[in-house]
């Protein structure tokens, strides 16, 4: 027979913890000479073909109103070797610091978009505003990504995840199954 595991109640304002969609990732935005970088963990890919992400930004962070203005913006992806820079960002706020240079990050230019790459994360997705109508009721963007770069290794990054309370988790080890993976099934 089976063992399954016992389970207890758990407060629904958490349940957040284990249902955080993917890696923490460092937004880069830009408008009128200013720039900044957010640490962000509440995003979700919509689509793929065009290729669509959403996310979720305070409306009392600097970036949402960079973010609005430009509509535009870099998702960069860190690894687990930018794991204190990426908490350093997500406890400071770009109104009072030039976070590139406080946190010691290299600016590189985006070729679609004016907000800027960051050197040393493992990729970077160039994002326009697709479809502003959740913006202001739920701070929500949906963003359609119009560039990627990404470092040809390590094939799978080790990247963050938060799961509250300031603990990450690290991405875990890869499981293949591409000889039983039919895509037609999943993207119908």
């Amino acid at each position: 027979m089976t063992a399954f595991p016992r389970k207890s109640d758990f407060p629904v304002s958490r349940a957040r913890y284990y249902l955080e969609p993917g890696p923490i990732v460092l937004i880069t935005s830009a408008w009128q000479g200013k720039t900044n970088i957010m640490t962000l963990g509440w995003h979700v890919v919509l689509e793929f073909s065009p290729s669509l992400v959403g996310c979720m930004i305070s409306g009392g962070n600097h970036s949402f109103d960079l973010i609005r203005q430009s509509g535009e913006c870099v998702i960069n992806l860190p690894t687990t070797a930018l794991t204190d820079t990426v908490v350093g960002i997500g406890n400071t706020s770009g109104a009072d610091m030039d976070k590139f240079s406080h946190f010691g990050l290299t600016a590189a230019p985006a070729r679609r978009v004016k907000a800027p790459l960051i050197r040393e994360c493992h990729a970077h997705f160039e994002c326009r505003l697709h479809d502003g109508a959740m913006v202001d009721r739920y701070h929500f963007f949906i963003f359609e990504i119009v560039k990627a770069h990404a470092a040809a290794t390590p094939k799978h990054p080790e990247t963050l995840h938060y799961t509250g309370d300031g603990v990450f988790m690290v991405a875990g080890k890869v499981i293949s199954r591409r000889g039983l993976f039919r895509p037609d099934m999943l993207y119908p």
